[in-house]
């Protein structure tokens, strides 16, 4: 299974290693999993509550070409804060499977 993963920080006060990370722990719920990982698709300083994302506009777009089958996130909001674009975004993606990494223990 391929996936990439989607993370972001969304304000100056967060730094860099929030995404470090973020990319950490989704790495490792691939690896015990069995899936790879592609790509990174990373937004800086970029707020969830609209979709006006760099990065995360191109893994829509990458989406479409099938690219992928996952989309790994550490956390629910960092994909979406608002709940339509969440809801759109993920019936966008209705073939490929959207999951959360869970934190490790």
């Amino acid at each position: 299974m391929k996936a990439v993963i989607y993370a972001r920080y969304s304000s100056d006060n967060q730094r860099e290693e929030s995404i470090e990370g973020q990319i950490r722990e989704c790495t490792a719920f691939a690896e015990k999993n069995g899936i790879t990982i592609l790509r990174h698709y990373i937004d800086r300083a970029f707020s969830a509550k609209t979709d006006n994302r760099p990065e995360f506009q191109n893994m829509i777009k990458d989406s479409a070409q099938g690219l992928f089958d996952i989309v790994l996130v550490w956390k629910l909001d960092r994909f979406s804060r608002n709940r339509y674009d969440s809801a759109h975004y993920k019936a966008i993606l209705p073939r490929r499977r959207f999951r959360k990494a869970p934190r490790a223990s």
